[in-house]
């Protein structure tokens, strides 16, 4: 076996490592562009990224949105459930049965004093508490619950959502 040999898959994931995190902060990147960072084809960076998606590691794309910075009101919450865990399943069949919901946002087994956390967004406190009396305090598991709502966000994804612009050129006179 040739040192190519054992270099080259070695290869392959870096570049692949590299293009995921630079996609992670920019997924609106273009494959030429991409290319170039990487030292790569567009074709290769294409095929990789196909691969990526067809392996379920690239499992979707997002826009990040201030919806502060909009007129259409939008409420979150940060909900901590303590359920009991199933037989042989553990927590990954009531995991499933609550991000089924549609409004559910996402949802995390999380280490402490409760099991899951389920991030939510409706448009109103009332919707939220509903969902969380109606539909997820009367599944059978499920032993206890905790809302916080999310009064504010600074800091999303990576991305700071209000940042202030800072004009930084100098003034010059003549």
């Amino acid at each position: 076996m040739k040192d190519f040999d054992i270099i080259k898959p070695q290869m392959e994931v870096i570049l692949r490592e590299e293009l995921l995190s630079i996609i992670e902060k920019n997924s609106r990147i273009d494959f030429k562009e991409l290319a170039v960072l990487l030292g790569a084809t567009e074709e290769e960076v294409f095929n990789e990224i196909t691969a990526l998606e067809k392996e379920g590691i690239i499992c979707g794309y997002h826009t990040l949105i201030n919806w502060e910075k909009t007129s259409q009101e939008k409420v979150m919450a940060i909900i901590e459930v303590k359920v009991t865990p199933q037989r042989g399943r553990g927590f990954d069949e009531m995991a499933e049965r609550i991000y089924n919901y549609p409004e559910v946002k996402a949802v995390y087994l999380i280490s402490g004093g409760y099991d899951l956390m389920v991030i939510l967004e409706e448009k109103t406190l009332k919707e939220i508490a509903g969902f969380v009396s109606d539909k997820l305090s009367t599944l059978d598991s499920v032993l206890s619950t905790a809302t916080h709502f999310i009064l504010k966000k600074y800091k999303d994804h990576g991305t700071i959502l209000n940042k202030e612009y800072k004009d930084e050129r100098e003034v010059i006179t003549p």
